[in-house]
């Protein structure tokens, strides 16, 4: 059954384009842009959306007061770290989509989704349940105030009972993604953070005769427009039309030898995300010893900098994609060209953003708070962010070409050297034994991402990647 796939055509045609034979090695440089760019536009049009949603949440709370902020920054860290198996998951699943579309097996394709599903699901319900139970001895953990704890705890346990949506959803569009549907996930998050926006609006400041929630109100939104995301998604794959086709009448049941392909490739990717969000939280308990005042710049600054992230993220999305397809039909030339080719359009993308994160940093805070201190620490880093964009698209496109390739351990070797050989020990040094503080910290996460993309370049630069058995 025909669906709509990356380029505006039948799921049957990009299937039989992926075929072992199909030549992909004589494809044009345009012919590959093309593709990249189908692939890449909708990931990164949503990821755009998302963080744009994200940033206005922190413009509607930091409204509230300095406090508010700190209590939802606070929040995420942890709550990312936990997150960090599913996106584990993900990394599998999408590797072997990928390939599975690739040597023409759809089949091996909605096996592994369901497979994924079956995990997501029992490990989403534990999740939601021990988050909304220790929700305030984890933001006691991170260091919370004394005015910013009762906000901070209320905020994380709505947002635990929305967990198996939000890991569910994630999923679900990773396996759409791998199969190089791109588009749908992008639509689900189109109405679900809109809906949020709305939602956020309604419940923080008490309008349309909703009560007025503040930091509760924004947490409730946001878990109601994971659940309606959850269910789009859900409806998609069990439509029948789509290139991800599931049924109730499938077995549902645990396959061994498929769970241990998914966990294979996820495992380091799930050791990377634990290194990567425990030295975050590391860091983040660094800065929050300056007081609520910087900490406030410093989360300002990281909503921000996740918005620098999105070219980057979008991007990757299609190097896994079309790198996972190209070594599945058996052209490692096509991979390669593809992934570097991503990489260059990546760099405009971002160089762009670079320029305005540098000279429009103080326009942007203000956008945030009113507080000319938090607006000053704030456009100071957004110079250091706008810096260390190229250093920052190659490491987040390549490393997801080497994901796609099923080559997850060096992003993992990458993230525990930058993380905490750099981002941590530099940070403290500078931010606390050379008493820099908030600039110490972030001209340490400059050097730790200029470290990390020079060691993702050079892996993927050597080619063994294309022998990683998936």
């Amino acid at each position: 059954m025909k669906a709509s796939g990356v380029d505006g055509v039948g799921v049957d045609e990009v299937e039989s384009g992926f075929e072992p034979d199909a030549g992909l090695t004589g494809l044009s440089g345009r012919m590959i842009r093309q593709r990249v760019v189908a692939l890449s536009w909708p990931s990164l049009i949503e990821m755009i959306l998302v963080t744009l949603v994200g940033m206005v949440d922190m413009i509607m709370v930091g409204r509230i007061g300095p406090a508010a902020i700190t209590a939802v920054g606070l929040t995420n860290q942890p709550m990312f770290l936990a997150l960090a198996v599913f996106m584990a998951l993900n990394v599998g699943t999408t590797a072997i989509v990928a390939r599975a579309i690739g040597s023409g097996n759809p089949g091996e394709a909605n096996a592994a989704t369901r497979q994924s599903m079956i995990l997501t699901c029992i490990m989403g319900i534990a999740f939601s349940i021990l988050g909304y139970i220790f929700a305030g001895d984890v933001i006691r953990l991170m260091g919370a105030a004394a005015d910013v704890m009762p906000l901070g705890t209320s905020y994380m346990q709505f947002i635990a009972i929305g967990g198996l949506f939000v890991t569910l959803s994630m999923s679900l569009s990773s396996a759409l993604r791998g199969a190089g549907d791109t588009r749908t996930p992008m639509r689900i998050n189109v109405v679900a953070n809109l809906l949020n926006v709305i939602g956020n609006y309604a419940l923080i400041y008490g309008k349309f005769g909703f009560p007025r929630l503040g930091v509760a109100g924004a947490a409730i939104s946001t878990t109601f427009s994971r659940f309606i995301a959850c269910v789009m998604v859900l409806g998609v794959v069990y439509s029948g039309n789509s290139v991800i086709t599931l049924s109730l009448r499938d077995r549902y049941s645990i396959d061994p030898g498929l769970v241990k392909r998914i966990l294979r490739i996820g495992f380091p990717a799930a050791v990377e995300q634990f290194i990567l969000r425990g030295g975050q939280l590391a860091y983040v308990r660094i800065v929050a010893g300056f007081g609520t005042a910087t900490f406030a710049a410093h989360q300002i600054a990281m909503n921000i900098l996740s918005l620098s992230f999105m070219p980057g993220q979008a991007f990757s999305v299609a190097a896994t994609t079309l790198v996972g397809q190209g070594l599945g039909a058996g052209s490692y030339a096509f991979a390669q060209r593809a992934a570097l080719e991503t990489r260059r359009l990546g760099m405009i993308v971002s160089g762009a953003m670079a320029a305005g994160f540098f000279f429009f940093g103080r326009e942007i805070a203000a956008l945030y708070t009113s507080d000319p201190t938090v607006i000053a620490k704030t456009a100071m880093v957004l110079k250091i962010i706008g810096l260390v964009q190229p250093a920052q698209s190659t490491q987040f496109i390549l490393a997801g070409g080497l994901r796609g390739a099923g080559d997850t351990k060096w992003p993992l070797y990458s993230t525990f050297i930058g993380i905490w050989g750099v981002r941590v020990v530099l940070g403290y040094i500078l931010a606390v034994v050379f008493n820099l503080e908030l600039l110490g910290a972030w001209i340490a996460m400059a050097v730790d991402q200029c470290v990390r993309s020079a060691i993702i370049y050079t892996r993927f630069r050597a080619g063994t990647w294309r022998n990683v058995r998936v």
